[in-house]
């Protein structure tokens, strides 16, 4: 899967217009649980929900779109369908809890 690093306000609000579910990984480079943590989410997304594009948010590059959504640790994983918030996951995030929570909104969404 590819992915999308997230560099400004406008392209973000431009990523939550166009999309009717979005997966945003906010993290630092710095961040070795977020690393470890990133390549796990992706291949969830990629088996399990493949209408969900993966947007990667550096906290360090980007500090306003976290402060929008007050993200203050990382990692952060919050879902948006139809530009709403629904799900938000933070620092010790399960790859199993995740899933169940992204189900039942997406095959709403999705059929």
């Amino acid at each position: 899967m590819n992915y999308t690093i997230i560099n400004n306000e406008q392209e973000f609000e431009t990523i939550i217009k166009e999309n009717l579910g979005v997966l945003l990984y906010f993290s630092r480079v710095t961040c070795n649980v977020g690393e470890a943590l990133e390549p796990k989410v992706i291949k969830m997304l990629e088996e399990e929900f493949p209408k969900i594009p993966f947007y990667f948010i550096d906290m360090d590059k980007t500090p306003t779109i976290p402060a929008k959504y007050s993200v203050f640790v990382e990692p952060t994983i919050l879902v948006l369908f139809d530009a709403k918030e629904t799900i938000r996951k933070s620092r010790i995030i399960s790859i199993g809890e995740l899933s169940v929570a992204i189900d039942r909104i997406y095959k709403l969404a999705f059929g």
